[in-house]
């Protein structure tokens, strides 16, 4: 079996990683950039929509997939499935929410609105026409089938190497501290960090650091930088950085609206991090309440400076919990356990 991969920037390290795991099965696979080859509309890379599908051709006649995993619907999405490829869609988050949000909140002005449609109705088309979507939590299962009922739909468990995530020499922090690792795209996901300004002046001793930014980091920072306990260090070189900054906190916390399996919990958890989230979407999926850290209530502020404190003030409690986390991500999100996910799926469309 030949497995094309495509995908955005954003998890293009990710993908590789698959990519290599697979190569170790003697499955040949290869990654590319969708928007090498097609570019979506609208879209900054003005310069794409004046290329040709002569690009996109080349990549299907030469590497011969026999499937192609996306991890966004796209107009390379769109090319695959009018070249009559079987597509199988990773689903990363509830994208109709999502989309929700940004309509109300970043696109706003109704000419925005209007290319956002475009947008809209050629993702519509992906997600009617993939073989199936993979969604990466149980969650996810059911809001697919809210929108597309028709749909064969199947969970994608998105492995995470271990070995990438060991402790190493941190970055210099204050302590105690807590470390948030998110970016700032979407408000539906993001304004629950702003359940910060009830916490930080309760907890006045406690540095808190985020690391992360986006289109919405400005609306975030406005309403967080006044407290002296705050600290901003931007957007941290993905995985060396991050992996610095997780090695030196003391506890992780990800207060977020909406979510499916967050790698930095993950990664957190990988780093021997005991953990708080917000118990939203596919965040209970991703860790164990009361083993590997805790589940809050979305705007429970009470709740977190609970946990919090029960975390910086037990050392041992902590440092179990930490240990108790990287044997919980590398069972269930190990790299074999998703390779063979995944070609388990793929066979099951084969055979049909």
């Amino acid at each position: 079996m030949k497995i094309l991969i495509a995908g955005g920037i954003s998890f293009l390290y990710q993908l590789k990683q698959l990519s290599k795991k697979l190569n170790e099965y003697e499955i040949e696979s290869k990654v590319v950039l969708d928007d090498d080859y097609v570019t979506d509309f609208p879209s900054k890379n003005i310069k794409g929509f004046f290329r040709t599908k002569k690009k996109f051709h080349k990549l299907i006649s030469t590497f011969k997939p026999d499937v192609v995993l996306v991890d966004r619907p796209s107009k390379f999405a769109l090319e695959i499935i009018n070249s009559k490829i079987p597509l199988f869609l990773i689903l990363r988050g509830h994208y109709w929410l999502q989309n929700e949000w940004n309509k109300k909140t970043i696109y706003k002005n109704w000419f925005l609105q209007k290319l956002l449609q475009i947008r809209f109705n050629i993702d519509k088309k992906v997600f009617d026409g993939a073989t199936a979507i993979l969604p990466l939590c149980e969650y996810l299962i059911d809001v697919v089938k809210e929108y597309h009922p028709q749909q064969n739909v199947s969970v994608f468990v998105e492995g995470i190497d271990s070995t990438n995530w060991e402790k190493y020499d941190g970055l210099k922090l204050n302590h105690p501290c807590v470390g948030l690792v998110q970016r700032a795209h979407h408000w539906a996901k993001s304004s629950e960090m702003l359940i910060l300004k009830k916490v930080l002046p309760q907890m006045p001793l406690v540095h808190f650091y985020w690391a992360g930014g986006g289109t919405i980091e400005k609306e975030i920072l406005d309403e967080l930088k006044q407290f002296q306990n705050f600290h901003w260090l931007g957007s941290l070189n993905y995985p060396d950085e991050v992996r610095k900054f997780l090695s030196e906190i003391d506890v992780y916390l990800l207060p977020t609206g909406m979510e499916t399996t967050p790698l930095s919990l993950k990664e957190a958890q990988l780093m021997e991090k005991p953990v708080i989230s917000t118990s939203v979407g596919g965040t209970p999926e991703t860790m164990i309440d009361g083993t590997t850290g805790f589940l809050v209530e979305q705007g429970n502020e009470n709740q977190m400076i609970s946990k919090l404190n029960i975390l910086l003030n037990d050392e041992s409690k902590a440092k179990q919990m930490g240990k108790e986390g990287r044997k919980f991500i590398k069972k269930k999100f190990g790299f074999d356990s998703s390779v063979k996910n995944l070609l388990l799926i793929l066979q099951s469309f084969q055979d049909k």
